[in-house]
């Protein structure tokens, strides 16, 4: 018998036999078959693809006039790289080549244009050139040692202790990189943060351990009066003309106040009002968002009014306590003197006076301690205190620093609690000091992951199984692994895929995966911008604090859907369903949705899908008094097809809002928009992003739909870039840019992956962010699958070593 020979002709975009199997029997013809020999065949092929073939000859014509010499344009030098290694050592930027004449940007105007076969075949070569060389490194990458962000604080203290103390509002904020706070290389650690660290252990510490010594407070202790200048809520400031807060439109402001035990606090509200109109200025008091009074205040400056009321506390916790101003009048042209002015709410002073009981009740000691001091000394012995703490501090560890700790850390903490009970405090104190110097030890602010060769890029190895169950769970929960996890991590369960991705469904399945929402879903839709959202209320009259809350809540729930439902990614583009209360319902115009509470709605006006069409989004992706076709535009080219536009050219002003503004430029906004944007170094970055957002033209700046804007009609018409599909209505849009899925997935992977990993995508990371999209693809789309893909992708369980020399790796395969 002859033996079977094979070739495979390797992938390249302009071979029409591309990845063509080739086979012959021992150099003859299979039975039947045409008598060619296995080189005459090859012979016949097209000759494979060179630099020196298929890219120089089309560089030279069209890149290299304009990106040599002395001075090239944008400082790209082209006309030095004569071969395939001299390109691949440039690689950074002949991917830039590759990707502007890809998508038109180059050549600019005027200049000698490239056919769309010259195009393909340029950046094709280049594309899949340097694909290739980074996926022969097999580089998992390195990820920095990651500080925990301050949501990620926050609950795992929660699943720590059992305590939802959310002690990091008062941490500084966190900073961002590669669109998200969870990123290793910008998560600094400053002093005034490590001094909020050990204030907050504190507190912590006393929260969940009952100790004798602290109850043990006079009245003055437990009252705290608040200045009001300390409030923010983004709707006021402090009162320029003296002390206080001032409210000069509706709205809200407060602070999130450390309730220190459950029990009935008596909260105390001095105010006073700038008169205006018929009606004294009306104010409500909230606790955790409710409102528990709403009262007129007739008080003055120098004499202000006092309001006084009770508040239940279920538990020891910190919730935000806030005030809000309820009726705004302004008018100064009216024909009665007496009703002309501004009226104004000024907050002076806020007090909370805890309850007498300073005892917590049984019940809350036991739930308080029942994750933190599991062990109790059998008799008042120190022998059976250093027993108990040494058992408590152990089990402690091993959940605070997500592995089990080391005889020397376990001792270190034992003798903190040692040292304070040899000065007469009690066990229940030491045991206090024992958490606090736990939570304030980097093993439980960092994440940090081993290596056995940290200074050799080329030794890539798994992550342990501990190291795999933290990866995984703040990914998917933004919090510390569960007792199911640690246990499977003991036992070295992590590493067989099935458990991995049984694991990863699981905790999908949990309500603690709602963090992938808060978290991932609200900075990859841009959403943590509708806080801090003022669209004009002359112009919008609906807009209030409560349909801000209604827009944040619907896309939350919509991908909180997506994902408890394991639907299809494509959804998030569009589909035939949303979720509303009342107040958003109206909005959208739909009049059968009745009271505050959201539920699953079908949409049968084809106005509506997906997350592109909700109010949230298309509200922070519009100016204050007008849409903004360019924001809406450049929010579907970086969040949905993964396109990123460079700010731009310095100079370039912006379109005016106001009539009185516009000048020269008359006409619809479209008309507006194309004058503007006459400049030529604006033109190929606004052909993109503008049709998209002209597309969106039909919701108002607050995602009201309109068919008139200022009178004019509306044109929604456009074409999506690259040779994309035509449309007329938003409708036509979400189907055209649902022919764009392979886009759309590849940009949802390579977000997933950042925001999983804690860092930035590096070349080399490219052919693993292509392998997780065809395995969503191949999945029919369902998100279990874009998670499973990740969670068991070589830079989600390998990691390696790196000199620190930022020379790229080369990693041998395994």
């Amino acid at each position: 018998m002859r033996r079977r020979l094979c070739r495979f002709i390797p992938f390249a975009p302009i071979l029409p036999l591309a990845g063509m199997m080739l086979c012959v029997n021992g150099g003859r013809a299979p039975s039947g078959g045409l008598r060619h020999s296995g080189a005459a065949v090859a012979a016949a092929l097209p000759p494979a693809p060179t630099f020196e073939h298929d890219a120089l000859p089309l560089a030279k014509k069209y890149c290299v006039p304009c990106h040599s010499g002395d001075t090239p344009s944008g400082g790209v030098a082209l006309a030095t790289d004569k071969n395939v290694l001299d390109m691949l050592a440039h690689r950074a930027v002949w991917d830039r080549v590759a990707s502007n004449v890809d998508s038109k940007h180059m050549p600019p105007p005027g200049a000698e244009m490239p056919t769309s076969a010259e195009r393909t075949r340029l950046s094709g070569f280049i594309q899949t050139t340097i694909s290739k060389a980074d996926c022969a490194l097999h580089d998992p990458g390195r990820v920095t040692a990651r500080r925990l962000n301050r949501v990620e604080y926050d609950n795992t203290v929660r699943d720590l202790t059992g305590l939802d103390l959310k002690l990091s509002a008062d941490f500084p904020s966190d900073d961002v990189g590669y669109g998200f706070d969870n990123i290793g290389d910008v998560l600094s650690l400053s002093p005034l943060l490590m001094e909020k660290y050990l204030a907050a252990a504190g507190k912590i510490a006393r929260a969940a351990i009952v100790a004798p010594e602290d109850h043990q407070e006079t009245p003055d202790d437990r009252s705290k009066t608040i200045d009001a200048a300390q409030f923010s809520g983004g709707h006021g400031a402090p009162f320029s003309g003296g002390t206080g807060y001032e409210l000069p439109t509706e709205g809200e402001a407060g602070m999130d106040y450390p309730f220190p035990r459950a029990g009935k606090y008596q909260i105390r509200v001095t105010a006073w009002e700038q008169h205006a109109g018929t009606d004294h200025a009306r104010m409500a008091i909230r606790y955790a968002g409710q409102t528990l009074k709403t009262v007129d205040v007739a008080g003055t400056q120098t004499s202000p009014s006092t309001f006084d009321f009770a508040v239940d506390v279920p538990e020891q916790s910190k919730q935000h306590l806030s005030v809000a101003f309820l009726n705004d009048y302004y008018n100064t042209e009216n024909p009665d003197p007496k009703l002309r002015g501004d009226r104004n709410l000024i907050i002076d002073s806020l007090q909370v006076t805890a309850p007498e009981n300073v005892t917590p009740p049984a019940a809350a000691v036991s739930v308080a301690q029942r994750g933190v001091v599991r062990f109790l000394p059998t008799d008042g012995t120190e022998r059976a205190m250093v027993l108990a703490t040494r058992r408590n501090v152990t089990a402690f560890a091993l959940r605070a620093y997500r592995r089990p700790p080391t005889a020397p850390e376990i001792d270190r903490l034992c003798r903190v609690a040692a040292l304070a009970r040899r000065q007469g405090d009690s066990f229940q104190k030491g045991m206090q000091y024992a958490v606090q110097a736990t939570l304030v030890s980097p093993n439980f602010l960092y994440r940090f992951e081993n290596d056995p060769k940290p200074t050799d890029r080329s030794a890539s190895h798994l992550l342990t199984d501990y190291e795999l169950a933290t990866r995984l769970s703040y990914f998917l929960w933004s919090s510390m692994p569960d007792n199911r996890l640690l246990d499977l991590a003991a036992r070295k369960r992590l590493h067989d895929p099935v458990v991995l991705s049984a694991e990863a469904h699981r905790m999908l399945a949990d309500p603690r995966s709602s963090a992938l929402g808060d978290n991932f879903a609200a900075q990859w839709l841009t959403m943590r911008k509708l806080q801090n959202a003022t669209p004009d209320r002359k112009r919008f009259p609906e807009w209030n604090d409560t349909l801000r809350g209604a827009m944040r809540t619907e896309t939350l729930m919509y991908f909180n859907g997506i994902v408890r439902g394991d639907r299809s990614v494509l959804e998030f583009i569009d589909s035939n369903y949303t979720y509303l209360n009342e107040p958003l319902a109206l909005l959208y115009g739909n009049t059968e949705v009745k009271g505050s509470d959201f539920r699953r709605v079908l949409l049968r006006s084809g106005q509506r899908g997906g997350v592109l069409t909700q109010a949230s989004i298309l509200t922070v992706t519009s100016n204050p008094t007008r849409t903004s076709p360019v924001k809406r535009g450049k929010w579907v080219m970086e969040n949905f097809l993964g396109i990123p536009i460079p700010p731009p050219p310095p100079g370039v002003g912006q379109l005016p809002d106001d009539k009185k503004k516009k000048g020269e430029l008359v006409g619809t906004l479209r008309q507006r928009m194309e004058q503007h944007r006459a400049n030529p170094a604006c033109a190929n970055c606004h052909a993109q992003m503008d049709p998209i957002g002209f597309g969106l033209e039909n919701y108002n700046a607050i995602g009201k739909w309109r068919t008139l804007d200022d009178g004019n009609a509306i044109d929604s018409s456009g074409t999506l870039p690259g040779g994309g599909a035509s449309f007329t209505t938003p409708g036509q849009l979400r189907v055209a840019l649902r022919a764009k899925a392979p886009q759309f997935v590849h940009n949802l992977s390579e977000k997933m992956l950042v925001y999983a990993l804690g860092r930035g995508i590096e070349n080399y990371d490219h052919c693993n962010i292509d392998a997780i999209a065809g395995e969503v693809k191949a999945h029919a789309y369902k998100f279990s699958s874009l998670v499973d893909a990740v969670v068991e992708s070589q830079p989600f369980r390998y990691r390696r070593g790196d000199p620190g020399d930022g020379k790229p790796g080369r990693v041998a395969e395994r």
